[in-house]
């Protein structure tokens, strides 16, 4: 590795660590402990993709059982969010019904909530299809839709009219404008559009941002049309705010990520957004004070 990477590397992690909560199993449980002692729920990610091995993938599902079975046992209300292509989409749909039969059926017998997470839009389709084929035996089961998607209005419409539990984000991965918005302007305004639909048409969802402006509009939202849903966070980010809705008697899930490999999913969370790195910045100096 040259002198330049190895740099970029330790300052990408001075930022990584604010929402990464380690390596290990151990230390995403020992933020959930932290998170839940705050009054915040927590969403608990391994992270990897596009995984192969067969051996790395029964690794990762037994993981996901681990962390359902610790949330149940220490009562903290939380949920885990999955990735298709870090339990077997790589390999084959088989594979990925296999192995989410396990997790999802685990999580169902510890009472804990299963988020399927939303990749490029190479798998959009597979995951909504496999979504589907879960959601008609699992009812604690949601899956993630990108704003910055230009069809995610349409997906989102055809889930809400089978009931399902949307968790609502702007999408952090590269995508062909052909395809998705590429502004900021352009994909806020729908990341609106989709929560005002949400709002009217939902049931049960997830407004994932850290934006202070849109929170503002998801809290006006929710007076004129009561519904249970819930704000989601990074872990270590925006939390100036997190405790003032806590108090105005909002849900406050936060998302919390551990593993590895937190390089690439840095980058992204980093790249999604110019504003990211303001707030990550501010973060990093208010934990610098404490």
């Amino acid at each position: 590795m040259s002198f330049g990477i190895e740099l970029m590397e330790k300052v990408l992690f001075k930022f990584a660590k604010q929402w990464i909560a380690g390596n290990t199993i151990d230390d995403a449980l020992t933020s959930a402990k932290e998170a839940y002692k705050n009054g915040r729920n927590v969403i608990i990610n391994k992270l990897g993709e596009y995984h192969t091995s067969k051996s790395q993938i029964s690794t990762t599902v037994k993981e996901y059982q681990k962390i359902s079975n610790s949330l149940r046992k220490w009562n903290i209300r939380g949920a885990i969010s999955v990735k298709p292509t870090q339990v077997g989409l790589s390999i084959s749909q088989r594979e990925c019904h296999k192995n989410f039969e396990k997790i999802i059926q685990n999580a169902r017998e510890q009472h804990i909530f299963v988020w399927i997470d939303m990749e490029s839009a190479d798998h959009t389709d597979e995951t909504i299809e496999i979504y589907n084929s879960f959601f008609s035996k699992y009812e604690r089961l949601g899956i993630a839709l990108q704003a910055n998607l230009k069809r995610t209005e349409d997906d989102l419409k055809n889930l809400i009219e089978i009931g399902a539990k949307i968790r609502l984000v702007k999408g952090a991965y590269s995508e062909n404008a052909e395809i998705a918005f590429k502004s900021k302007e352009e994909v806020d305004k729908n990341f609106m559009r989709l929560v005002r639909i949400l709002f009217k048409n939902g049931n049960e969802f997830g407004v994932a941002t850290h934006d202070g402006k849109i929170i503002s509009k998801v809290e006006r939202l929710s007076k004129r049309y009561p519904k249970k849903f819930e704000f989601q966070m990074l872990r270590g980010i925006r939390d100036d705010i997190k405790p003032g809705l806590i108090k105005r008697k909002f849900v406050v899930s936060d998302y919390i990520p551990y593993g590895t490999n937190w390089l690439p999913y840095s980058i992204r969370r980093i790249k999604e957004r110019k504003r990211n790195i303001l707030l990550l910045g501010s973060s990093l100096i208010q934990s610098q004070r404490v």
